[in-house]
């Protein structure tokens, strides 16, 4: 045992058990009866994770916090567990086999309801960032990813129903330099999206994937882009709760993919449809100023 219940101890991935919170009373809503009990979101320390905390914790979710921030989870966790039941999960998605260990330590939960949020970034020219970086982005980005939308998707379609938000980015709609593995993990969860989405039909469960612009969160410190907010226009950041409000709506929808941002969305459209020898370099200066 390792925690102050109950808990089980693999390695360095730790899932703890907490106490129960108290989830809400009343009625059962559509939107529990179709991805309840349970929710699982990883990435769920800061940013857009912990905004979609609290969307799916007011919507009566219990939630699984999944991230290798474990004082941000306890922190998230200590903020809805007098509404839900919460599970904190402190593991390194970039290792596989702690990504396997989670799943089965988790098995025995009926999770309706995946959001795969967590990712990794790093913001250099191409030569200076390390082979080691570009694999942990491609390991947390796509491997992770494919292992949680697998394994959670599969108990879904047996029970007929269940959701999964797969976060992606503006940035997968072309190639991105200085960004160029972030955007291409993007553009390969986009890919798996659409194609699980179709697959998913008639299934009871869908997928939706969510590609946001601009977002006002800690990780574009962490990724080293907090330069990027002086160099673009205010009107084209939006803010992680609208992302994820915009996101749970969407999912609840049954959409195969959306671009949050009215303005972002017309971006969208434009970048997937430019000439690639006007794009790229395009992208190139922005991303080289945002740096």
């Amino acid at each position: 045992m390792s925690s102050r219940v109950r808990g089980v101890s693999s390695g360095s991935c730790r899932a703890f058990l907490l106490p129960s919170g108290v989830a809400p009373a009343g009625v059962m809503t559509p939107f529990l009866k179709r991805y309840g009990p349970w929710a699982l979101v990883t990435g769920a320390a800061m940013g857009i994770g912990a905004s979609y905390v609290e969307q799916l914790a007011a919507r009566g979710l219990n939630l699984v916090l999944v991230d290798k921030d474990a004082e941000g989870v306890a922190e998230q966790a200590s903020k809805i567990r007098d509404r839900v039941d919460v599970r904190e999960v402190v593991v390194d998605l970039a290792d596989q086999d702690e990504v396997m260990t989670t799943l089965k330590l988790l098995a025995h939960l009926e999770i309706g309801l995946l959001v795969a949020n967590a990712a990794h970034a790093a913001t250099a020219p191409w030569v200076d960032i390390p082979l080691e970086d570009k694999l942990r982005q491609i390991a947390v980005n796509c491997v992770a990813v494919t292992q949680m939308v697998d394994v959670l998707s599969r108990a879904m379609v047996e029970r007929r129903r269940g959701g999964i938000i797969v976060m992606s980015s503006m940035a997968a709609r072309i190639g991105s330099p200085r960004v160029a593995t972030y955007a291409a993990t993007k553009a390969f969860v986009l890919s798996l999206s659409e194609a699980v989405h179709e697959e998913l039909k008639g299934t009871g469960v869908t997928l939706t994937a969510v590609c946001p612009g601009p977002v006002k969160t800690e990780f574009m410190d962490v990724a080293g882009l907090s330069g990027a907010e002086a160099q673009l226009p205010g009107m084209f950041w939006l803010s992680a709760e609208s992302v994820a409000k915009s996101a749970v709506e969407a999912a609840d929808d049954g959409k195969r993919a959306i671009v949050p941002g009215l303005l972002n969305r017309a971006g969208a459209i434009t970048g997937q449809h430019a000439p690639r020898m006007l794009a790229l370099p395009l992208a190139k200066r922005v991303w080289r100023r945002a740096l």
